[in-house]
C-alpha cells in the first residue's frame, strides 16, 4: 500500500493508536518531574522524504533516537529544547551547568527511554504485536539533521514515511520543548492497520 493512499478511516486509527501512546508518555514525564503534564492531540502527518530537509531550527536541540525493533520497526525520536535539558538535569541531579556531560548524557537518555516505553508499550498493548525498544542514544544538531541522519542509519530510505508529533505543556500550559516522533520503517504501517482490523 502507497503511504500517499491511506484513507480518512486508516489515518483516524493510526491517530488513536497515537492519541494512547502519547497519554502514556504524558503520564512519565508527569511522574519523572512530579507535576502535572498537559500533551497536545497528537498529529499525524505523511511527509516525502525530501520534506525532512525543511524541518529548520536556528537552534541545535538534543534528540534521543531509540531504535524500535520487532514486528513494527522504526524508530522514535524525542527532541528536547536546549535550555530544557539543562533544567531536567538541574532538576534530576541537583546540578546547575551549561554542558553536557557523561552525567547529563546519562538523565537525557533515561528519560527518553522511560518516554519511549511508556508509548511503545502502549501501542503493544493496543495492537498485541511485539515490540521492543533499543538502548537509547543521544545527538546534539539540528532538528532536520538529527531526523535525517536516524533514517539514514535505519536504512529508511522510503519515499513517504509517517510523522507522528506530540507537543508536552507544563502546568502553566508552557511548550516543554519536547516532541515526540515516532517514524515507522515501510510496512509497519500496514501492519499496525491489520492488528486493528483497518486495512
Amino acid at each position: 500500500m502507497e503511504a500517499m493512499n491511506y484513507t480518512p478511516l486508516q489515518m483516524d486509527a493510526l491517530r488513536e493508536v497515537s492519541n494512547i501512546g502519547a497519554g502514556n508518555a504524558a503520564t512519565s514525564i508527569s511522574m519523572m518531574l512530579n507535576k502535572k503534564i498537559d500533551m497536545t492531540v497528537p498529529a499525524v502527518n505523511i511527509l516525502a522524504f525530501e520534506e525532512l530537509y525543511e524541518v529548520t531550527s536556528d537552534e541545535a536541540v538534543f534528540g534521543v533516537i531509540v531504535r524500535v525493533i520487532g514486528d513494527i520497526p522504526g524508530n522514535v525520536l524525542i527532541v528536547i529544547d536546549r535550555e530544557v535539558a539543562f533544567d531536567m538535569i538541574k532538576a534530576m541531579t541537583g546540578i546547575e551547568t551549561e554542558e553536557i556531560n557523561e552525567l547529563g548524557a546519562s538523565v537525557l537518555c533515561e528519560y527518553g527511554n522511560i518516554i519511549s516505553a511508556g508509548y511503545l508499550n502502549s501501542i503493544a498493548e493496543f495492537t498485541r504485536l511485539s515490540i521492543q525498544p533499543s538502548v537509547p542514544a543521544m545527538a546534539f544538531d539540528m532538528i532536520s539533521a538529527i531526523l535525517c541522519t536516524s533514517f539514514v542509519e535505519a536504512g529508511q530510505h522510503d519515499e513517504y514515511i509517517l510523522d507522528i508529533e506530540t507537543i508536552f505543556k507544563g502546568e502553566d500550559n508552557k511548550d516543554l520543548g519536547v516532541h515526540f516522533y515516532y517514524i515507522p520503517a515501510p510496512g509497519s504501517l500496514d501492519r499496525i492497520l491489520k492488528s486493528i482490523g483497518v486495512n
